[in-house]
């Protein structure tokens, strides 16, 4: 540990304290373009240790910065010196007043607020295109808005309460009366001087109009300042001063916040234009006939996404100059939401539109059109120039100059050679957010940039006196040019409003008050590149809140700084750092990731990082280990085999010494051997195998190729006391009438995955075609689908194309294979009755089923079988990643921690899922017996 480790482990738990070299690397970059390394990252758990690390930044004289999810733009969230890390510990969330207000702390994430809403049919009032990684520690600290929200529903106006901690140590709140005096006793100097300063600002009818005129559209330059006009108590002003002061005034422990509705219906489109101009002049029309969102995006930002699959053919036709609008209308009735058709429709011919659009209802639909516009800051960044960096502003003009302000900003993107520059962003509020690559590799590039942003400055300033920031925060980037926006008299409020409260300017120093007019082109981050995967990524974060190694190890993100600083080590020379670096990685980087892949599914690119780390697996095996595994793959019937021996002499281990023997032996020799898989009472032996190789399991001719996996021909078993999913499967067929036969040759197959997940390739390319070249056989060439019990042994074989040979290939591609979920939904439901339902069942959707688009059809077929389903609202990978919750038993139980939280809060009738292991690890966690959804329909029939 390091010095500054040792210090802090006074007064944090060490456990909680982050000072590896891997630890403060990964933690040196958010979303933004600066880089600053912390000297440590700390967890804190409670009030009492934040008012503890404000006394120790005071007593060593080292500035502390909060960091929420770290998907801050502008430089907010990085720090040279203590990096207070909320993403953990900080995640409470509770719907107060029958959802009109909700009480959170500020590591939950906002999208995980809306989700408990949801139920009472509301939801927070702002809504960042970050919301599903955003936490609310960041969206209150920047003051943050969204597509939506507007002005009147953004933090710093939907905030009730809030419980905070200034630099002194001080604690309040304004939810509690007694706090008003105690804050005027306890801290007179900044009582006093908030009361001064609003007397200044009443008394100046100057500074009064240009607060109130400046917050009539979207500011976050700078401190809130319409709070010393907006309230009286100084407890209440600095409250919400608070709101938008970027963690560098004092810490948000907990808030309450007034919620809006969130309405049930919507239709959404988007409407195509001749030219931006045109789109601009139908904001004010369209807005006027109820729409709740304009988002304005120019050809350049659908010039970004339009390869993205399924987006709308016309893009790749419209012309050098077309822009578009995303509407919607929303609603609490299909009724309401006519009305509002009607006014559109009214308006319609007036708008200059390429063509009458296609409103949709459809929430899948909604959610893709949504999911392109919120993705075009990242899909830039993904084909930006290699050693490049990408940097996203944002602006607010007033809606009627909105055109003109956009066609001289595109004229300075001429003038700056800033060719493939994009703008997009809230049109109904004036409020576009435009964004440049951008190199800093070079003084003449630094200078470029420097100049740019100036003649940006006084654009927005001087001419169409707007907000040079409307919703990401002053941060870095704009922090010389607070003074420019807000005149000197109103700068000189603001820095002593800061020195009052932090008069050593130690919280988050250089963030919105910095007197250094070069701050915005200093600490610049560096983004090298490295290799295809880790080139992409411009860090934004989205992927983190679904990655399962995010509380114990590394997130993607994390992963790919990392990997960034490996190369710049390594091209530095630097070797000892390097090495230690490296060798921190493997455990970190590699041991511990799931390669779910499910962080493709959050990142705008699809950035998929277990695709990288099974790479970097690969690359890391010796040609001894190749070899073993292509001889362990090419013998798998006698391994399976001797697993399957293994696991029965186990289960009669555990029933001579105890239930809990073979656990407690594994355990114990695991810790010589870290190798060791650590054995699981859920695991049971699949009783004679053999015994469903025979023509009379199928009661009817064959419709299906049953393929059990090799973990359900091995450990099949939900229970010790229950039939196993082999069982289960024929008994439920059966009762269904449709014909199945299971391929008498099936033992030593395997989908692969074992191989494909360790980086085994050569293993991985003689299973695969092994297994396609049979089951092309038992398909009766392509006639009959092939049903997978498993769902990610499934989605293995789904997607084997590329390590096929081209033989293969064509018979692969003749084939259908589909999951149980498929089956059960196509081929079982219709054939049935149900006997009887269960009164509440919980599920675990696997990772599988959500990249195979599977999991709306398990969810439904639960619905079919149960009067309540449950799905958590932190349902997310449980890292098993086949056997890898074997091996590193302590990421399983970190991934399932919060979902296991959740389910344990009820009793359900049963608990369900699509993934023997995965099933284990739920099990283990949640203290229930989780298994197959045949299960369940096997027992409503």
């Amino acid at each position: 540990m390091s010095t500054i480790g040792k210090s802090l482990a006074e007064i944090i738990p060490s456990d909680r304290i982050k000072d590896r070299l891997i630890d403060v690397v990964s933690f040196a970059s958010d979303a933004g373009f600066y880089y600053l390394r912390p000297k440590a990252v700390v967890q804190p758990v409670s009030d009492q240790e934040v008012i503890s690390l404000f006394k120790f930044s005071h007593q060593h004289q080292i500035p502390v910065t909060f960091r929420a999810a770290g998907t801050s733009l502008s430089g907010q969230s990085v720090s040279d010196g203590i990096l207070v890390d909320l993403s953990q510990h900080w995640n409470f969330v509770r719907v107060e007043d029958k959802g009109e207000t909700v009480r959170v702390h500020p590591g939950v994430i906002g999208a995980i607020v809306n989700s408990e809403l949801k139920k009472y049919g509301k939801k927070i009032g702002p809504d960042p295109a970050s919301i599903n990684s955003a936490m609310m520690g960041g969206i209150l600290s920047n003051n943050a808005s969204g597509m939506c929200c507007g002005v009147s529903k953004n933090s710093y106006h939907t905030v009730k309460y809030i419980k905070f901690i200034l630099p002194n140590g001080r604690c309040y709140s304004t939810e509690n009366s007694a706090d008003y005096a105690s804050f005027r006793n306890e801290c007179a100097e900044i009582y006093d001087e908030i009361a001064t300063l609003r007397q200044q600002i009443l008394g100046d009818a100057t500074l009064f109009d240009l607060i109130r005129h400046k917050y009539k559209t979207k500011n976050t330059v700078g401190y809130a300042v319409n709070a010393f006009i907006d309230y009286q108590e100084p407890l209440d002003i600095l409250a919400h001063v608070l709101i938008g002061a970027e963690g560098t005034l004092g810490f948000i422990s907990e808030a309450v916040l007034n919620t809006v509705p969130d309405y049930p219906v919507k239709s959404t489109a988007l409407l195509y234009f001749q030219d931006i101009y045109a789109a601009c002049r139908a904001i004010v029309p369209l807005s006027n006939s109820g729409a709740e969102a304009v988002e304005l995006m120019d050809r350049a930002s659908l010039r970004s996404i339009e390869l993205m699959k399924g987006v709308p053919s016309i893009i790749k036709t419209l012309s050098s100059t077309a822009s578009a609008l995303l509407v919607e209308y929303q609603g609490n009735s299909v009724e309401e939401l006519q009305i509002k058709a009607a006014n559109f429709l009214s308006v319609a011919p007036d708008l200059s539109l390429l063509e009458m659009p296609s409103f949709t209802a459809d929430p899948d639909e909604q959610a893709f059109l949504w999911k392109v516009r919120k993705g075009m800051f990242p899909s830039v960044g993904s084909v930006r120039a290699s050693g490049t960096t990408v940097i996203l502003e944002d602006i607010a003009v007033p809606v009627e100059r909105l055109g003109d302000a956009i066609l001289d900003l595109q004229q300075l993107f001429k003038k700056y050679s800033y060719d493939n520059a994009i703008i997009f962003g809230h049109a109904k509020d004036g409020n576009i957010h435009f964004v440049v690559t951008q190199a800093f590799d070079t003084a003449t590039e630094i200078t470029r940039y420097d100049s740019f942003l100036k003649e940006v400055v006084a654009l927005v300033v001087d001419k169409y006196k707007g907000a040079l920031k409307a919703e990401h925060g002053t941060g870095r980037n704009m922090a010389p040019f607070v003074a420019t926006e807000w005149g000197n008299e109103i700068y000189q409020i603001m820095k002593r409003l800061k020195s009052v409260i932090d008069p050593q300017n130690l919280l988050n120093p250089g963030v919105i008050i910095n007197d250094d007019r070069n701050a915005h082109i200093k600490n610049l981050k560096d983004l090298p590149k490295v290799e295809e995967e880790v080139d992409k990524c411009m860090e934004c974060g989205f992927c983190e809140y679904k990655c399962p190694s995010r509380n114990i190890t590394l997130t993607p993100r994390r992963r790919i700084v990392v990997r960034r600083e490996l190369l710049s080590l390594k091209r530095k020379g630097e070797t000892a750092p390097y090495k230690e670096l490296l060798n921190q990685y493997q455990y970190d980087g590699l041991d511990t990731c799931a390669v779910d892949g499910l962080c493709a599914t959050a990142c705008p690119v699809d950035i998929n990082t277990g695709s990288l780390v099974k790479r970097l697996r690969r690359e890391n095996h010796s040609a001894f280990a190749n070899g073993v595994a292509l001889k362990v793959a090419k013998n798998f019937k006698p391994i399976t085999q001797i697993v399957s021996v293994g696991i029965k002499s186990a289960t009669i281990f555990n029933k001579v010494f105890g239930k809990n023997a073979m656990l407690n032996f594994t355990r114990t020799v695991k810790k010589v051997v870290p190798a060791m898989p650590l054995w699981s009472n859920q695991i049971h032996p699949t009783k004679n195998f053999n015994h469903y190789l025979s023509d009379k399991i199928s009661t009817n001719k064959a419709t299906v190729v049953y393929y059990p996996t090799c973990i359900s021909r091995v450990m099949g078993g939900a229970a010790a006391d229950k039939k196993n999913i082999i069982e289960t499967f024929v008994s439920i067929s059966n009762k269904a009438n449709v014909g199945f036969t299971i391929p008498k040759d099936i033992s030593g197959t395997c989908c692969g995955q074992i191989f494909s997940s360790k980086g085994f390739s050569s293993a991985y390319q003689h299973t695969v075609n092994d297994t396609v070249e049979k089951m092309w056989e038992w398909s009766n060439h392509g006639a009959l689908p092939i049903v997978l019990d498993i769902s990610s042994c499934t989605l293995t074989l789904q997607d084997c194309g590329h390590a096929l040979s081209p033989e293969n290939k064509q018979k692969f591609d003749a084939m259908q294979i589909i999951d149980s979920v498929d089956y059960i939904l196509n081929y079982l439901l219709p054939n049935i009755s149900i006997a009887k339902k269960k009164d509440k069942i919980t599920l675990h959707p696997v990772c599988s089923l959500q990249k195979m688009g599977l999991e709306a059809k398990f969810v439904s077929i639960a619905r079919h079988l149960a009067d309540e389903v449950n799905v958590p609202v932190n349902a997310g990978c449980c890292g098993m990643a086949g056997d890898r919750g074997f091996l590193f038993p302590e990421l399983t139980a970190s991934a399932t921690k919060p979902e296991a939280t959740e389910v344990n809060q009820k009793e359900y009738a049963g608990y369900y899922s699509s993934g023997k292991t995965c099933e284990i690890a739920l099990s283990e966690a949640v203290g229930k017996n989780y298994e197959s959804i045949l299960y369940l329909l096997d027992e409503c029939v």
